[in-house]
């Protein structure tokens, strides 16, 4: 990289994709793509890392996941460029609230109670409407008694949750001399109109910022809601290239209770784990027919 030396420059392997990266560190934004294959943020990336760690103890890569289809996972608004590769290692999937497949995160299904062994939900809930707690209650619900939530949300150091439009119940956007307003009716009948609105882009065009959390209200309602662990992931893990710049707004698990595989899913990793002795011990027998193999044996290079 022109003008980068070599002490100013990272090397990471993207643990979305499994590329390697080279770039400087003001290049690691939190929200701007910095994968040169799969263009993940540093945001993608500790998602990602958060969800190895809380079902692995470890610091896979996304390629590396065993593939466990008793697992089940539910994705709300996740990005495809992780979304697809999730599907692939287990029984996930993935959902929206604009469009097909939909799902309202505040309002699921009972049937869908006590389904799934982890959610994801990264940038949603800051625009679900009031109550947020409702969300939290229903997420927890929503898990199987070990499973976690896996979140990201924006949230602020300061003591209390702000609530752009706390008293919202009949609404609407509209057009008003060239900008877009919000016309809110309260339970009570009252007319509201608020202006200077906070629009998120992402994958179904701009969203409405209906809050923005801060840390300890945040924590103090996923307590409230069941969760029973509440751990905020702020370190740096440079190799996977997740350099944070703030302390702030960082990825989040949320447990209902400790984790364990089922007895199904420890099948499945001891299944994988066999068909790649299998494959490995296939590769060597070809390999050790091989000259260049047989000669390195003979000056003892392996």
């Amino acid at each position: 990289m022109p003008g980068a030396t070599e002490e100013s420059v990272i090397e990471f392997v993207c643990n979305v994709c499994g590329v390697k990266n080279r770039c400087a560190p003001a290049a690691l934004s939190y929200e701007k793509p910095s994968c040169s294959q799969c263009q993940s943020s540093v945001r993608i990336r500790s998602l990602l890392r958060v969800l190895a760690q809380e079902i692995f103890g470890l610091n896979l890569a996304l390629p590396d996941f065993p593939r466990i289809k008793s697992l089940r996972g539910l994705g709300t608004s996740d990005h495809n460029e992780y979304a697809a590769r999730l599907a692939e290692k287990f029984d996930y999937r993935n959902t929206f609230y604009h469009r097909e497949p939909r799902f309202d995160i505040a309002n699921p299904p009972e049937e869908e109670f006590g389904k799934y062994d982890f959610v994801v939900s990264s940038e949603v809930l800051e625009h679900v409407p009031p109550p947020a707690e409702a969300c939290f209650e229903k997420a927890c619900r929503l898990l199987k008694p070990a499973g976690v939530l896996i979140l990201t949300v924006p949230y602020s150091l300061d003591p209390a949750t702000l609530e752009h439009f706390p008293q919202l119940y009949e609404f609407g956007l509209a057009q008003l001399a060239g900008r877009t307003v919000l016309v809110n009716r309260t339970r009570e009948g009252e007319v509201q109109l608020f202006e200077d609105l906070r629009f998120h882009s992402g994958a179904g065009g701009a969203t409405l910022e209906m809050r923005e959390f801060s840390e300890c209200d945040l924590k103090a309602k996923l307590a409230a809601a069941g969760f029973c662990e509440v751990r905020i992931y702020s370190e740096d893990y440079r190799p996977f290239g997740i350099v944070h710049d703030a302390s702030w707004s960082l990825p989040i698990a949320a447990r209902k209770g400790p984790f364990a595989l089922s007895l199904d899913a420890t099948r499945d990793v001891v299944e994988e784990w066999r068909e790649l002795k299998l494959k490995f011990n296939a590769e060597m027998q070809t390999l050790g027919r091989s000259y260049w193999f047989r000669i390195g044996r003979k000056l003892k290079m392996f």
